[in-house]
Formats: structure tokens, C-alpha cells, sequence
């Protein structure tokens, strides 16, 4: 299936069904504005990005290569939050109180998994489960690289943002995350003052 792109790129889809896939990007978006059923949500989210190794590219300049799918998520290990249950069904049981304490999402990068594929609304392909591998089955090696993307300030890499898509740099740059942080830098040794849009700052066989 190809769709288009603003009607100038088209895009070959991943087949729908169940896929052997590795995780290889992790990219902070910072906070965010989105609507859900009409309401506004204003949220830290989180892009989690696969390989299908087992699924090709069969046309254009990335021909040979593996599909690769995202979901975005809630950067939070809520009880409800969706990133806490894909996690979980993904090692195989859910985290202790310990582990919530403090899970470095990272640790996931280049870890296997099993993804169930589907179509979205508009017949773009979408995560809707993340799943443990079965027992004893082999994934190919990773393809593309790891990318691990973060607006904390001590783990911030320009040449990392510079190399994600245009799109998901547009979100980034309009985060008060990454407003403050140039701030920082272009005032060093001074607290910058608070961003006023609206969106607040901050809110063995297992694999990880």
C-alpha cells in the first residue's frame, strides 16, 4: 500500500498483522498540546520508534531496508498510562515500586519485541500492541542505528536533533522543555525566566 505525503512524497507501508521488531529510537518530545475528543490536552510525550527486520522495503531510495513504525506516547508510568502497559507486556510483568522510582526509558533501545500492526483512520500504519518475544525465537541484528533523543539538559546532543525529521524537530523547538534550554544557553550562569504559553514544565528473561 502507498500513501502520499502532502501530495508530493509517497510512503510504502508495513504489512498489518504481527511483526518481530526492535526498538531503535527513543526520542523526548517535551511537553506538547494535542486535542482528544474535543478536549485539550497538554502532556510530556515520548516517541518510541521499531524496526521490522523481518519486513522490507521493496521500492524507493530505502529499498532493502527494514519498515520501520512509532507510537507516540505519555511520558509517564501512571497505572493507566499507556507507555506503563506496553512496557509491561513487553518483559513480561509489570515494575515493582522500585523500578518506578526510576525506569531509564533508554534501556529499551535494541531490545526485540513482537508488534501487532494495523491501520489508523486515515490507513496509515500504527502500533496498536507491543508484546515479549516467544520463547526462543531469534531476531535479526539491529539495521539502522540507535538515535536516543532527550531535553534534559545534560543529555541534550545538538547533533542528534539536527538528524531527526523536520517534523518531529518542529514539535520539539515549540516545547517549553527546549525553550528553556536555549534560554539557558544563551544566558549562561542566569535563570531564565518562566515560560507563559500555557504549558507547564515538568508534570534474567526480562528484556529491561
Amino acid at each position: 500500500m502507498i500513501l502520499s505525503d502532502n501530495g508530493n512524497t509517497s510512503f510504502e507501508q508495513p504489512p498489518t498483522g504481527s511483526h518481530a521488531a526492535r526498538c531503535i529510537a527513543i526520542i523526548d518530545l517535551g511537553t506538547q498540546r494535542s486535542t482528544y475528543e474535543g478536549e485539550a490536552q497538554i502532556k510530556r510525550q515520548v516517541i518510541v520508534r521499531w524496526e521490522l527486520p523481518t519486513e522490507l522495503m521493496t521500492t524507493g531510495d530505502f529499498a532493502g531496508k527494514p519498515f520501520t513504525v512509532s507510537k507516540f506516547y505519555t511520558a509517564s508510568l501512571h497505572e493507566k498510562s499507556g507507555l506503563r502497559k506496553d512496557l509491561a507486556s513487553w518483559r513480561g510483568r509489570d515494575f515493582t515500586a522500585e523500578e518506578l522510582k526510576g525506569f531509564d526509558l533508554k534501556s529499551v533501545l535494541g531490545k526485540a519485541c513482537m508488534l501487532a500492526v494495523g491501520l489508523s483512520e486515515k490507513g496509515k500504519a500504527k502500533v496498536t500492541s507491543v508484546m515479549g518475544l516467544p520463547k526462543g525465537m531469534n531476531v535479526p541484528a539491529q539495521v539502522n542505528p540507535s538515535v536516543h533523543f532527550s531535553l534534559d539538559a545534560n543529555e541534550f546532543k545538538d547533533e542528534v536533533f539536527e538528524a531527526l525529521p523536520k517534523g518531529f524537530k518542529e514539535m520539539i523547538v515549540a516545547s517549553p522543555e527546549h525553550i528553556q534550554l536555549m534560554r539557558r544557553r544563551a544566558n549562561p550562569g542566569q535563570e531564565p525566566a518562566a515560560y507563559d504559553e500555557g504549558l507547564p514544565v515538568g508534570e534474567d528473561e526480562i528484556p529491561f
